[in-house]
């Protein structure tokens, strides 16, 4: 089997279990040097001992067995300091850091009217800063090898969701959060690039503890069916590809469009109240109709 990722380090947050797991042993499979990260908590965020050791140890150890390198890390990845010293462990422990892989999430699904303010702080919080962290201190480290004459072929790949990109009812807290990587994607794309960096986010589909339970996952694509495209993002290989949101379901994989302007007029003054009714119905009329939101 080809091994796009050898002799490549990379991080995957949120890797004892499910999709993130998945993505793990796909870019060991590969060659990739892995920094297992995983918090160990239940599916609304709540830390406990686990059985047999942590997700991340489990993880590591069938790396191992199968003849990979990775090391298993606990960091909050929502924790700066935290999210700092995980990407300092790659460092020290593989000598560098290629890929970035933003997966860790949890949720907590309520209607919009029943949501608490806790419930809010807690899912924006590990999905948006989770991934804001990882990202912040992996870009410093990156702009610094490129200053130092030492570019990597860095990549980063963040996780956002059809929720965040269609939205989805009963979710409004992890919507929200997931739409917010997607414009994360699209700004460190742009900042990054100087330093040899791309950065891209998938939205994926697979029958997860997240989703079971949610509603019915018999016929829902496997966490590994997501890995293959995150092994390729991984790569050296995709160094013209940056700034895109991609779906994957199955065997499907799609290229999300995103915001974008469209049908536009110009009336060259400030608009009258009671002008916006009927200019504002033409434009919608000329317009696509909007992706259904999910449960709707």
């Amino acid at each position: 089997m080809s091994r796009l990722l050898e002799g490549r380090v990379a991080i995957v947050t949120g890797a004892g279990r499910g999709i993130g797991r998945a993505h793990a042993l796909e870019l060991a499979s590969h060659g990739a040097a892995v920094v297992v990260n995983d918090y160990g908590v239940s599916l609304a965020g709540q830390r406990g001992p686990g059985e047999g050791g942590s997700p991340a140890d489990q993880v590591v150890a069938e790396i191992e067995a199968a003849g990979g390198r990775a090391v298993a890390n606990g960091a909050d990845v929502a924790d700066f300091a935290d999210a700092e010293a995980m990407v300092r462990q790659a460092v020290d422990t593989f000598g560098g850091l290629d890929v970035l892989v933003n997966n860790a999430g949890f949720v907590r699904d309520r209607m919009l009217v029943n949501t608490s303010e806790e419930e809010w702080d807690a899912v924006v919080r590990v999905h948006l800063k989770g991934h804001f962290a990882p990202l912040r201190h992996a870009g410093a480290y990156w702009r610094a090898e490129a200053k130092e004459g030492r570019q990597r072929a860095a990549r980063v790949v963040n996780t956002s969701s059809g929720a965040g990109l269609q939205g989805s009812v009963g979710q409004a807290t992890y919507s929200a959060a997931k739409a917010g990587i997607a414009g994360l994607t699209l700004v460190a794309a742009q900042e990054m690039g100087r330093y040899g960096v791309t950065v891209n986010a998938i939205a994926p589909v697979a029958r997860t503890r997240m989703t079971e339970g949610a509603f019915d996952t018999s016929a829902m694509a496997l966490p590994e069916d997501n890995s293959p495209v995150v092994a390729w993002l991984a790569s050296v290989e995709s160094s013209d590809v940056t700034g895109r949101v991609i779906e994957i379901d199955g065997g499907r994989i799609t290229v999300e469009n995103g915001w974008s302007h469209g049908p536009t007029r110009d009336l060259g003054r400030r608009w009258d109240a009671v002008e916006v009714g009927p200019a504002l119905r033409d434009l919608l009329s000329e317009a696509p109709a909007p992706e259904p939101v999910y449960g709707a």
